[in-house]
């Protein structure tokens, strides 16, 4: 069974940056979606990124565009967030989760129930 182990989570100033990481253990996999979500104190849970098996198509929720790049290391399925330009409003739990499909995003995949596997969430905290 796959296990996804979240780093890279902290406390910022406004402007500043962080690079988030989800690394596998457990067991490897070798096709998937990965994304991130995050969650603020009493709001749903929010899509924010997703990337692709092949790397070729990386997908952004509005609100973090262009401030917010997914990436994904294939041979030690990793996945990463760099996170530039945070906002008070980036402050949430930040989870990253994998679905072990086709490997090829859709929309389905900004849905939460499309993952099979989550992190347990790295605390993002940005002050103004």
């Amino acid at each position: 069974q796959v296990q996804l182990v979240e780093s890279g989570g902290g406390v910022v100033q406004a402007g500043g940056s962080l690079r988030l990481s989800c690394a596998a253990s457990g067991r490897t996999f070798s096709s998937s979606v990965m994304g991130w979500f995050r969650q603020a104190p009493g709001k749903e849970r929010e899509f924010v990124a997703a990337i692709s098996w092949s790397g070729s198509g990386t997908y952004y929720t509005d609100s973090v565009k262009g401030r917010f790049t997914i990436s994904r290391d294939n041979a030690k399925t990793p996945v990463y967030l760099q996170m530039n330009s945070l906002k008070p409003e980036d402050t949430a739990v930040y989870y990253c989760a994998a679905d072990l499909g086709s490997g090829r995003y859709s929309s389905r995949n900004r849905a939460s129930d499309m993952y099979d596997y989550w992190g347990q969430g790295t605390q993002v905290t940005v002050s103004s």
